[in-house]
C-alpha cells in the first residue's frame, strides 16, 4: 500500500467518530415562529369560495395601518362569520397568506 493510501485512510478514520456524533445529533429547532398581531375589526365579506373573511380592521401598532383586507380562517370560523360581525382574533403572515385565528366577537369598534 502506497504511503499517500495509508494516511488518506488513517485521516478518514481518525474523522470518522466524530462524523458519527454528528449525525446523532438533533436538528436545531426552527426559530422562525410565527408572529400574530392582536387584530380588532368588522367582517365586510365572507368569501366562502376561497375560506376567507374580508376585514376592515383598526390599526395594529407597528405592523400595519387600518385598512380592509382578506384573510384566511377555519371551517368553522367561516361558517359562523356574518357580514357586519364585529370580532377580535390574532392576525400572521402564514406563507403567501394573512391568515386569521382564534375568532371571536366583540363590540363594534368607534368609527
Amino acid at each position: 500500500m502506497n504511503s499517500r493510501l495509508l494516511a488518506t485512510l488513517l485521516l478518514a478514520l481518525a474523522a470518522a467518530p466524530a462524523a458519527l456524533h454528528a449525525a446523532d445529533a438533533k436538528p436545531a429547532e426552527k426559530t422562525d415562529a410565527i408572529q400574530r398581531h392582536p387584530l380588532r375589526g368588522v367582517i365586510t365579506a365572507v368569501v366562502t369560495d376561497q375560506s376567507a373573511l374580508r376585514v376592515k380592521h383598526e390599526e395594529i401598532p407597528g405592523v400595519m395601518h387600518a385598512m380592509t383586507m382578506q384573510f384566511k380562517v377555519d371551517a368553522a370560523t367561516l361558517k359562523a362569520a356574518k357580514v357586519g360581525d364585529a370580532i377580535t382574533g390574532l392576525m400572521s403572515r402564514q406563507g403567501n397568506a394573512w391568515v386569521l385565528e382564534d375568532v371571536k366577537p366583540a363590540a363594534k369598534p368607534a368609527k
